[in-house]
C-alpha cells in the first residue's frame, strides 16, 4: 500500500487559509462593526487608538465571544452533536445586541455557507441557510479536518485585520500604520485564542458597552460607507 502523500497533510491548512482569506466571498469588507460611527465622532483618531480598541474587542468583547462560539461549534461538529451545534447557533444569534450586529454575523454566516458549498460541494454543516459567522466557521473547520488550535487564531486575525482595514480607509491610516497595528495585536490574538480553546459557553460575556452603543448609533448615521 502506498504511503499517504506528505502534501495531503497540508490540505487542512490550505482550506483554512482559503476560508479566511479576504478573497472568500463573505462580504466582510462591507462591515465596520461600529467603527464608522466612532471614527466619525473622533473617538479613534490614530493607529494607537485603533489598536487599543480592537485589543479590547478581542479580549473583553465581541471577538472573545466569537472565539468561544467558534470553539463550541467546532466541538459540537466534531462530536456529531447536531443539537449542540443548533444551540450554539441560537446562542450566537441571541448575543447580537443590535440590528446591525445581527446583520453582520448572520449575513456573513449565510455567505460563508454558500461559498463553502461552492468551493467544496457536499459540505453540509447541518445549519440550514443561515447561522452566526463564528459558528459556521467552527463547524466548517471541524468538518474539513482543521484543528481548533489553528482555526481560532486564524479567525481572530481575520477579525482584527478587517477592522484595521476599516480604519485604513476611514481615519485614514496609511497602509504601514495599519500593518503595524495588526502586528501589534498578534499577542492579544494568540492569548485570546488560547483562552477560548479551553473555555466553554459558560465563559461568554463582554465589557465593551460603547462598542455595542456605536453599532446602534450607526443605524441612524447620516452618511455611511459601511453596512454596520
Amino acid at each position: 500500500m502506498l504511503a499517504p502523500s506528505p502534501a495531503a497533510g497540508r490540505l487542512p491548512l490550505l482550506k483554512l487559509l482559503t476560508m479566511l482569506s479576504p478573497a472568500f466571498p463573505v462580504g466582510s469588507f462591507s462591515y465596520s462593526h461600529g467603527l464608522e460611527w466612532l471614527i466619525d465622532q473622533g473617538r479613534l483618531p490614530d493607529g494607537a487608538a485603533i489598536e487599543a480598541w480592537i485589543a479590547d474587542l478581542l479580549t473583553l468583547g465581541s471577538g472573545w465571544n466569537d472565539a468561544i462560539l467558534l470553539a463550541e461549534a467546532w466541538r459540537a461538529a466534531d462530536a456529531g452533536d447536531a443539537a449542540r451545534l443548533a444551540a450554539a447557533a441560537e446562542l450566537g444569534e441571541a448575543l447580537a445586541g443590535s440590528k446591525e450586529r445581527r446583520l453582520e454575523t448572520m449575513a456573513q454566516g449565510a455567505a460563508f455557507l454558500a461559498a463553502i458549498e461552492t468551493a467544496w460541494p457536499g459540505s453540509d454543516l447541518g445549519l440550514g441557510g443561515e447561522a452566526p459567522y463564528p459558528v459556521v466557521v467552527g463547524a466548517a473547520a471541524s468538518q474539513h479536518g482543521i484543528a481548533l488550535a489553528d482555526a481560532l487564531p486564524a479567525y481572530l486575525n481575520a477579525f482584527a485585520a478587517n477592522l484595521v482595514s476599516v480604519a485604513v480607509r476611514l481615519v485614514p491610516l496609511g497602509q504601514n500604520a495599519g500593518l503595524a497595528a495588526l502586528a501589534a495585536l498578534h499577542p492579544a490574538i494568540a492569548a485570546t485564542a488560547a483562552r477560548a480553546e479551553t473555555s466553554s459557553v459558560a465563559d461568554l460575556g463582554s465589557a465593551t458597552l460603547v462598542s455595542e452603543i456605536a453599532a446602534m448609533r450607526h443605524e441612524t448615521q447620516y452618511s455611511r460607507v459601511f453596512r454596520t
